[in-house]
């Protein structure tokens, strides 16, 4: 019997894979650069070319749905070098993944399709209809000095989030594995690193080994029991400009957590969490008119919750997919296992002055 979103769920995983193989290959290959975007750094390369591969089998499978991503393609038009070298990219790893072309599509016809697929990335989302949203390269430093990013990709329905995938080529294969100080450092794909994680609404969530080809046996996850808040551990950002630590650090004490904090870059972490090689994720406004944008947070708040947690921002507020490209109406988030998300909201309220 064939589940609800199951088309959805399958070609959201496959296409995060074949995305996230090819950050892989821009690593490896391609020479290190800046952070900046508008020069041929490795993020610039890997950023369009996941976006592309990704956008191109959503439209093959599901033409009428509207898509929210972070780049557009205005620079690549000004820039054909850099545009043809995306391209090879972009062809070869296709070429490569066979076992996908039946499912994600016949692949692009040339590199000024592809600008045309990457620029269909401009929706305004919303709370109607069918809406996907991609980040390409979730955790850009991480992924230049070969720590943590991730892949991500969501389905909105009228606002909620339905499916959710994330790829994550440098956190451990193993879900036993407990998450190190040092995992945000350096973790590049060695032998036993790469998972892919997802979760339909309702349906649980799922962790599976991130590889060539066709998808890999999928395992259920779920958010460890937390009994003894002194055995917890809590992520958050490697940027002090992305979380305010120091809150962070009084939060921890507070509640009696005496781990040191794991601080790692993308929604790896809120994959950690599910599988319970942490425990709690808080993400504290460092401004009160940042915006979060939804690509990084839909795909993380939906496999976090399909796996017993709980994920509101810092007013105990669900987060809000549903009015644009960002969490306009949200500040911060907490996520944490649903048995102790309240404990830790009121803390985290205590800390920061919240009424």
């Amino acid at each position: 019997m064939t589940s609800l979103y199951s088309r959805e769920l399958e070609i959201a995983q496959l296409a995060v894979q074949r995305a996230s193989i090819l950050t892989k290959r821009v690593f490896h290959e391609t020479s290190k650069g800046t952070v900046s975007k508008d020069d041929a750094s490795p993020v610039t390369i890997g950023d369009f070319g996941a976006q592309a591969l990704i956008i191109s089998a959503l439209k093959h499978n599901f033409p009428h749905d509207e898509i929210v991503a972070e780049e557009e393609a205005t620079e690549l038009r000004a820039y054909p070098p850099l545009r043809d070298q995306i391209w090879e990219l972009v062809r070869t790893t296709s070429l490569d993944d066979v076992a996908a072309e039946g499912l994600l599509g016949g692949g692009i016809k040339d590199a000024d399709a592809m600008l045309d697929i990457i620029d269909q990335g401009n929706s305004k989302g919303g709370k109607v209809g069918r809406v996907w949203t991609i980040d390409p390269i979730d955790g850009t430093k991480g992924f230049l000095r070969g720590g943590q990013y991730a892949v991500c990709l969501a389905l909105l329905q009228d606002g909620d989030v339905k499916v959710g995938a994330i790829g994550c080529p440098n956190l451990p294969v193993d879900d036993a594995a407990p998450l190190t100080a040092d995992i945000g450092a350096n973790a590049t794909d060695d032998e036993g690193r790469g998972v892919l994680f997802s979760a339909v609404i309702g349906q649980g969530a799922t962790s599976r080994p991130l590889k060539a080809g066709a998808l890999a046996e999928g395992r259920s996850i779920s958010m460890k029991p937390l009994t003894d808040m002194s055995n917890a551990s809590f992520c958050e950002s490697v940027e002090a400009g992305h979380s305010n630590q120091s809150e962070s650090a009084q939060i921890a004490q507070k509640l009696g957590i005496t781990k040191q904090s794991v601080r790692m870059d993308s929604q790896a972490k809120y994959g950690s969490i599910a599988r319970g090689a942490g425990d709690i994720y808080l993400r504290l406004p460092t401004s009160k008119t940042y915006q979060e944008k939804i690509w990084d947070h839909a795909a993380g708040d939906l496999i976090v919750r399909e796996a017993g947690g709980e994920v509101t921002d810092i007013k105990g507020n669900r987060l809000n997919f549903g009015v644009g490209r960002t969490l306009a109406t949200n500040s911060g988030v907490i996520a944490a296992p649903k048995a102790v998300h309240s404990q830790v909201l009121s803390v985290v309220q205590e800390v920061l002055g919240v009424k």
